[in-house]
């Protein structure tokens, strides 16, 4: 993987429950603020996502995507690109590493190349803008529920 910006958040909550949330892609419409629709085109044996298309908006960036998944044990997902209008490439994990049985500390590992030319200050500090906010939105959808 390329150089990729990364960060981490503790959430108030067992591993299990934050990659529910994670994993849960009809919802993230609900808590994401980008997504605007989600829809799983295809699952493995588990009735994990294999393929998912996610239609973004992002303020100056509207993107339709589609993502294939790769699911590792029980505390990490990863995806990449497979088709994209705005994008040339996008990796990105979910680590999670349990700390005692209710608290997880989720780490988020992300690389985007997009198809017009930007600087790579520019593109990095969109990256953590990007991160964070989904750090922020998963942590309040997983200790907040019904919000």
């Amino acid at each position: 993987m390329a150089e990729h910006t990364s960060s981490s958040i503790t959430i108030e909550a067992a591993p299990a429950d934050v990659m529910g949330v994670i994993a849960d892609f009809a919802r993230y419409p609900d808590w994401t603020g980008e997504v605007k629709e989600a829809e799983v085109l295809k699952t493995d044996d588990q009735g994990r996502a294999e393929q998912v298309r996610l239609v973004m908006d992002a303020g100056a960036i509207k993107d339709d995507q589609t993502l294939a998944y790769t699911w590792t044990g029980d505390h990490e997902v990863s995806w990449t690109l497979v088709k994209s209008q705005m994008l040339r490439s996008l990796d990105g994990t979910y680590l999670l590493e349990p700390i005692g049985s209710k608290t997880t500390k989720v780490t988020y590992l992300l690389t985007v190349d997009v198809k017009i030319p930007m600087l790579g200050m520019i593109k990095r500090k969109a990256e953590k803008v990007i991160i964070d906010r989904a750090l922020a939105g998963l942590k309040k959808r997983v200790e907040s529920p019904g919000e």
